[in-house]
């Protein structure tokens, strides 16, 4: 079996490919990461009835009576009706009273 002599060139010449490797591979994963997110972003997040009456502390008659007159919207699908995430937040953020 032949000896192969590794000499100081070699180890630095392999110590910077290695580096390169794993930023390629950071970069990589770190794209990848911002593309979640940014679908993230981009995804609408629904709501269930049961959720946005505990969310606004109110009686299914009530959510019932703001749906009828407009006041939030939502979607039905079959017999489900989903609220959308982000309305529900606005709806919440317009009656803040004495903010500070």
């Amino acid at each position: 079996m032949a000896a192969t002599i590794v000499t100081i060139e070699d180890l630095l010449s392999f110590k910077q490919d290695l580096i390169h490797e794993v930023r390629l591979i950071l970069q990589d994963s770190l794209k990848q990461t911002d593309e979640k997110k940014e679908e993230k972003k981009n995804e609408k997040s629904w709501l269930k009835s049961n959720q946005v009456q505990r969310m606004l502390a109110i009686s299914p008659s009530t959510l019932q009576n703001l749906r009828l007159t407009g006041k939030i919207p939502y979607t039905k699908i079959g017999g489900v009706i989903f609220y959308p995430k982000e309305d529900i937040n606005q709806l919440l953020e317009s009656k803040i009273r004495n903010r500070v």
